[in-house]
Order: C-alpha cells, then sequence, then structure tokens
C-alpha cells in the first residue's frame, strides 16, 4: 500500500507560499517515514487547505483561519500513526 499523499493548497494572491511551505516542512518532520509525499498547490480566493488522500483535514474558509501547527499534526497522526504519541503536541 503506498504511502499517504498531504496536499497543501494556499492563495498566491494572499502570498501563502511561505506559510504552506512551513507547514508542509513541519509534518515531514514529524511523519519522516509516515507520508508518500507532500505537495504544495497553487490556489487563489484565499485559500488554505490541508487534504491527506484526498480527505479534507483543514479548511481556511470553514475553519475560520489557519490551523495550529499541533492541532494539524493530531489530525495527521490521527490517521497515519494512530498510536504515536507527539509529545507536546498531544497537550492542548
Amino acid at each position: 500500500m503506498p504511502a499517504p499523499r498531504l496536499e497543501i493548497t494556499y492563495c498566491t494572491r494572499c502570498r501563502w507560499l511561505l506559510r504552506a511551505g512551513w507547514t508542509a516542512q513541519e509534518l515531514l518532520t514529524t511523519f519522516p517515514a509516515d507520508l508518500g509525499e507532500v505537495a504544495l498547490v497553487p490556489g487563489t480566493g484565499g485559500v488554505f487547505q490541508v487534504r491527506l488522500d484526498g480527505e479534507l483535514l483543514w479548511d481556511r474558509a470553514t475553519e475560520g483561519g489557519f490551523p495550529e501547527l499541533s492541532r494539524l499534526k493530531q489530525l495527521v497522526r490521527d490517521r497515519v500513526a494512530p498510536g504515536r504519541s507527539l509529545g507536546h503536541s498531544d497537550r492542548t
């Protein structure tokens, strides 16, 4: 079974590439053996979405802002490595 594909769609007009890149870097650092790839997908219209194998994990428009990184790590972990501790990211 192939490792999951994570996509981060970001608004180019809002200049959110750096935020998307930083988010991708943090997720790849936390889940180096659990993610098959992380793709940065340019978009417009204020979009910032995170999908894992097509499943929407975070949508800036629906959630009312950007994800806290610890929350996003929990969402990804719950799907790719459910039993793993995230240390300080598990404390909310």
